[in-house]
């Protein structure tokens, strides 16, 4: 069963991050002085939860509240980013060679991994780009492990019991419970294992978050409000 049925089209979210980099180059032309860092959020699920309801909501109270664009960045769209030359160097490029928070977190790379470790360097490339220009939103991408040392990052966790996670698959994917269960524990083990093979972390790991959400008792539309007045309280957008 294809995870990707559970994502909303790639194509809209690569506009949106077209029109981000557009607005950012406008900015950086008009101003002179250095702008006020602006906030990074990375939303952290355990697989079956509400992800990406949360995090299109809250871009949406987050652009209302702030009045700039935001934008929500997942894999899906950082693969697409990679097919797309011209807005992977727009990206990339307030990285500079010897950028210290990269460094920070690709020194936590875990040895073991050896073939792909140089796509990931490329997309925690991409994530800790955006992060430092702010005004985004980053699901899953180990965010919360790979935007740690980013002063302005705010990191949040959405877990759920076994029963919520599997109805919830079901319902979305439209196949029977069992399937659903089986299809959440794959998917979930996948995650584990490369965030502690990987990223050498755990993701569960509550001292990474500074809020936790049940999913089971609250809705994406209550976690996306509850995280952007958290968010602009913090950070000043109030």
């Amino acid at each position: 069963m294809p995870e990707n049925l559970l994502i909303p089209s790639v194509d809209l979210r690569i506009g949106s991050l077209e029109e981000y980099n557009r607005r950012q180059k406008e900015k950086a032309e008009r101003q002179h002085k250095k702008p006020k860092p602006r906030s990074c959020i990375t939303i952290s699920r355990e697989f079956g939860c509400e992800g990406y309801p949360v995090a299109e909501r809250l871009r949406e109270l987050m652009m209302q509240k702030t009045g700039d664009e935001w934008v929500l960045i997942d894999k899906a769209v950082l693969e697409e980013v990679a097919r797309h030359h011209n807005i992977s160097e727009e990206i990339l490029q307030t990285l500079g060679e010897n950028n210290s928070i990269l460094n920070e977190v690709l020194a936590t790379f875990s040895p073991r991994w050896k073939s792909d470790q140089d796509y990931f360097r490329l997309l925690s490339r991409h994530v800790v780009a955006l992060a430092e220009q702010g005004n985004v939103i980053i699901s899953e991408l180990g965010g919360a492990i790979i935007t740690r040392h980013i002063e302005n990052s705010s990191h949040f966790r959405i877990y759920g019991s076994e029963t919520f996670k599997t109805a919830t698959l079901a319902r979305r994917l439209n196949i029977e419970t069992e399937k659903a269960e089986k299809f959440m524990h794959r998917h979930q083990k996948l995650r584990d294992h490369f965030t502690r093979d990987f990223l050498d972390q755990d993701d569960h790991d509550p001292l990474l978050y500074h809020l936790l959400f049940n999913n089971d008792r609250v809705t994406p539309g209550e976690i996306a409000h509850t995280i952007s007045d958290f968010v602009c309280a913090r950070h000043g957008h109030v």
